[in-house]
């Protein structure tokens, strides 16, 4: 029986989770994860009778394991392909055809995080939710990993430790940890120095139908306020007829300047300039709205390998996209599913 101790609940743990059990024989994991759900940024909310993916958006076509993971391994009951296009606008706001998004777009009916709760389904895990780890221990007589959370329980002891958090909370986590402390060191280094761009998601629901070419809209010079807009009703199952539900992501550096603003007075900006952008002034007056301040949204380069490989010999390993260094979903699910099957092949090795 090898013990897997699995830090947050995100898109690339889960696909570990899953990938552990389907490649080992005699495995036990324990997911602890700070929130109350499930897919970390791959995020649903809803409200009445609306469903919103407001973090990540959809999941791309663009890995084979990942595609056969979700079109044919789990189940595929609720799975919709977004088909409209997404076209692109310039800083000018002059908004243009295409841009080469148009393959497979997934999602679910009841939203991405059905990715996240599919995998953990069909795996024995057990998922602690709403248990936030703030320290790590390492047994070098038993060569265990044990975890405490801040209410100061005890977790493990854990052959392996998988981390999820993005790479600044992993870091934090890794300088908390009673462990060998160059590989410690080095590893939380090369975390820390992985940068991230945050985005200040606005959602704005309208009671009347909004009429578009496209699914989605994305900023291809990076220099404008904002930096997607996306068409909720465009996903099958997600809007009512006859609505509209827009998530409007707005661009780093716009986002980090209103971190500490109140949220009402940047929902009426964006919606002001998502109004100006689609010309359309009935868009400055939604229905209601919601919004998500997104600190760590998308890694712009990836982790060093060798502090990372130091560390996995000692059974730590880090994964999400911020390994690979790139912000998207399928990436995340790729890496969760590499990892998966190299702790199941180290274990076979023993």
């Amino acid at each position: 029986m090898i013990r897997i101790g699995i830090v947050g609940a995100g898109a690339a743990a889960t696909a570990a989770t899953y990938a552990l059990e389907d490649a080992a024989d005699g495995v036990d994991s324990t997911i602890l994860e700070k929130s109350r759900g499930l897919c970390g940024r791959a995020a649903t909310r809803r409200h009445e009778d609306v469903v919103y993916d407001y973090g990540a958006n959809y999941v791309k076509s663009d890995d084979e394991r990942v595609n056969e993971l979700l079109t044919e391994t789990i189940d595929t009951d609720g799975l919709v392909d977004v088909t409209d296009p997404v076209w692109t606008f310039d800083s000018r706001g002059e908004i243009s055809k295409g841009e080469g998004r148009d393959d497979h777009k997934w999602t679910y009916r009841r939203g991405l995080t059905q990715i996240a709760k599919r995998l953990v389904a069909r795996t024995d895990a057990t998922v602690h939710r709403e248990t936030r780890v703030s320290t790590l221990f390492r047994d070098a007589e038993t060569e265990t990993w044990r975890l405490e959370d801040d209410g100061g329980r005890s977790w493990g002891p854990f052959d392996v430790l998988l981390l999820n958090p993005p790479a600044p909370q992993t870091a934090e986590l890794l300088r908390s940890a009673d462990w060998n402390a160059p590989v410690r060191d080095s590893l939380a280094a090369a975390a820390e120095r992985v940068p991230y761009r945050s985005v200040w998601t606005g959602i704005f629901h309208y009671p009347f139908e909004l009429e578009r070419p496209y699914y989605a809209l994305v900023n291809t010079d990076k220099d404008h306020e904002v930096g997607w807009i996306g068409r909720e009703e465009c996903k099958p199952g997600h809007v009512p007829d006859g609505e509209s539900l827009l998530v409007v992501q707005a661009n780093h550096e716009w986002s980090v300047d209103r971190a500490d603003e109140p949220p009402e007075a940047t929902l009426e900006r964006l919606a002001d300039l998502t109004a100006d952008l689609l010309d359309d002034d009935r868009l400055r007056d939604p229905g209601w709205t919601d919004y998500q301040d997104w600190r760590y949204a998308l890694p712009d380069d990836r982790l060093d390998r060798e502090p990372l490989q130091r560390a996995e010999r000692d059974g730590l390993y880090c994964l999400g996209d911020w390994v690979v260094g790139e912000g998207r979903i399928h990436a995340a699910l790729r890496n969760g599913l590499d990892v998966g099957r190299r702790v199941a092949d180290t274990d076979t090795e023993r």
